[in-house]
């Protein structure tokens, strides 16, 4: 008899946030918009959390790293974490050390490489805060 051992809690609430990211693909950008037709990246990212049960305040880029916990550097490329850019401007949900979702203005909901254009506009990461945290 073979015995797989749980996911980590962990992983699973990768899974769950990575579930919610994938029912919002291919929706088109449109600013100011929380889905769940449209969406723009502080509002895809808010609406990923909502759908996970972490409530927070609706808000802009900025205002989201300013109140999330920081990542240590060694952990910044782990999937979950947000990504923000172009002095906290935009924000993404880190897939892992290649990949980000977001809401891109011109493209909508969708998943891009972390290629040279989006690396060099990096501002830093922050912790999607798990629900009770």
């Amino acid at each position: 008899m073979l015995l797989l051992a749980a996911a980590p809690p962990e992983n699973n609430a990768w899974q769950r946030l990575q579930t919610a990211v994938e029912n919002h693909l291919g929706r088109p950008y449109s600013w100011g918009a929380t889905g769940l037709k449209s969406f723009d990246c502080s509002g895809f990212v808010w609406r990923v959390m909502y759908d996970n049960g972490i409530l927070v305040k609706r808000t802009t880029a900025r205002k989201l790293w300013f109140s999330l916990p920081s990542v240590p550097p060694e952990e910044h490329w782990k999937a979950g974490n947000l990504v923000f850019f172009d002095n906290l401007k935009h924000v993404g949900i880190v897939n892992g050390p290649t990949s980000f979702y977001h809401a891109e203005s011109r493209v909508g909901t969708n998943l891009s490489k972390f290629d040279p254009y989006w690396r060099k506009k990096v501002s830093g990461m922050r912790r999607i805060p798990r629900p009770g945290d």
